[in-house]
């Protein structure tokens, strides 16, 4: 796929017509990618879950998922394209999950991701998420994950914090 530098990304939520292109992505970056089923299950659950595609001329790059229940929102994916890493992609989704999520009442938002995952690490620290734990061997390939959270989402200084990385990140200020 050739990637045009000045492309401009639109993020909407994801439907049942894109399911074969977050398909396609997830069998890419997931070494036990979710299943059409998994997939279409989430999206008929949409007082709790919400899912948003990253697209370039109508074509998906990237999604993220959020399921939000009981004043906490658990972020439950956020993958990406090779081509499209490091521009901006996951930080614009992940961004508008949590958007959801503190309209749908969060307060604090968690995840798992692989301990060594280091550059989604610090994605999710620019967000404010921190380590609170670990989940031995979590993943099916027996890795552990690295729990975080993000507390207080809902208040002024964390609603200041996405703004300012939704300007950085218009800027290009990554």
């Amino acid at each position: 796929m050739s990637v045009p530098v000045n492309a401009s990304i639109c993020v909407e939520t994801m439907t049942l017509r894109h399911i074969d292109e977050v398909l396609a992505i997830e069998q890419l970056v997931a070494p036990h990618p979710w299943t059409r089923s998994i997939f279409s299950d989430e999206l008929t659950h949409g007082d709790t879950r919400t899912y948003r595609i990253a697209l370039v001329d109508e074509v998906v790059i990237g999604f993220a998922g959020v399921l939000t229940q009981v004043g906490e929102a658990h972020i439950t994916n956020v993958a990406v394209l090779e081509a499209w890493r490091r521009r901006g992609v996951a930080s614009l989704l992940l961004g508008s999950v949590l958007e959801v999520a503190i309209e749908r009442g969060a307060l604090a938002a968690t995840l798992e991701v692989r301990s060594s995952n280091v550059g989604a690490q610090k994605m999710y620290h620019r967000f404010g998420f921190v380590p609170a734990g670990i989940r031995p061997r979590y993943y099916q390939d027996r890795e552990d994950a690295l729990i975080m959270w993000a507390n207080d989402i809902s208040e002024g200084p964390y609603l200041e914090r996405l703004a300012a990385i939704r300007l950085a990140d218009a800027k290009g200020d990554r």
